[in-house]
């Protein structure tokens, strides 16, 4: 009489599972292999731009990685990131705030396109500086859209100028598909529910 092979157990058939996509993955990560200093956007209507593109930012601090950041819109108002940046970590992170507020806040566009074109030069010699490796161009989208800065003079910098292996992070909403087809990373945050359309205003901690 033939003995009947015990069926494996629910954990074996996962551990044999598992087993196997380990194997796929470490033969794809395995080709994996080249380096290079990414262009990233951060777009979309949905919270969490710069939030997500700071953590990055937090990163390199960690690794003791020179950074920094230029806010193309945002004012003086302070926020957790920057006050943090500024007061802990400013000899690794150069932090600089060119901005005075959303555009409907101002209502001068000479003003505004003025600020730009500041914060654009700032950032072109931070992103020179191989020193730096990763630049946050923070809101650059925004300045992009309104005209403040030339998205051709942008693709062509990152394009022609950027270090190789310095990392470049732009967000805000609508980012012109030159620069999305130029990007090496681009995540589109997805608005599905946001509580500003519920009358609860930006809260500390959350939004700044």
């Amino acid at each position: 009489m033939t003995d009947t092979p015990t069926p494996p157990s629910d954990a074996d058939r996962h551990a044999n599972k598992m087993a196997k996509k380990k194997a796929a993955r470490d033969k794809i990560m395995a080709t994996k292999t080249d380096q290079k200093g990414l262009v990233i956007v951060h777009t979309g209507k949905g919270k969490g731009k710069s939030s997500a593109a700071f953590g990055m930012i937090f990163r390199c601090i960690a690794h003791d990685m020179k950074c920094a950041v230029v806010q193309f819109i945002k004012g003086g108002m302070s926020t957790g990131e920057r006050d943090l940046i500024l007061s802990k970590f400013e000899a690794t992170c150069a932090f600089h705030t060119m901005g005075e507020g959303f555009t409907w806040e101002t209502q001068d566009k000479s003003r505004d396109t003025e600020m730009a074109q500041a914060a654009w030069a700032k950032a072109k010699e931070l992103i020179r500086d191989p020193s730096h490796k990763m630049v946050l161009l923070d809101e650059i989208n925004i300045a992009i859209r309104y005209d403040y800065v030339d998205i051709a003079e942008v693709v062509a910098f990152l394009r022609d100028e950027k270090p190789e292996m310095t990392h470049v992070v732009l967000t805000g909403r609508n980012a012109h598909d030159d620069l999305i087809e130029l990007a090496d990373l681009v995540t589109e945050m997805e608005l599905v529910k946001h509580p500003f359309r519920s009358g609860i205003k930006a809260q500390i901690g959350v939004e700044f």
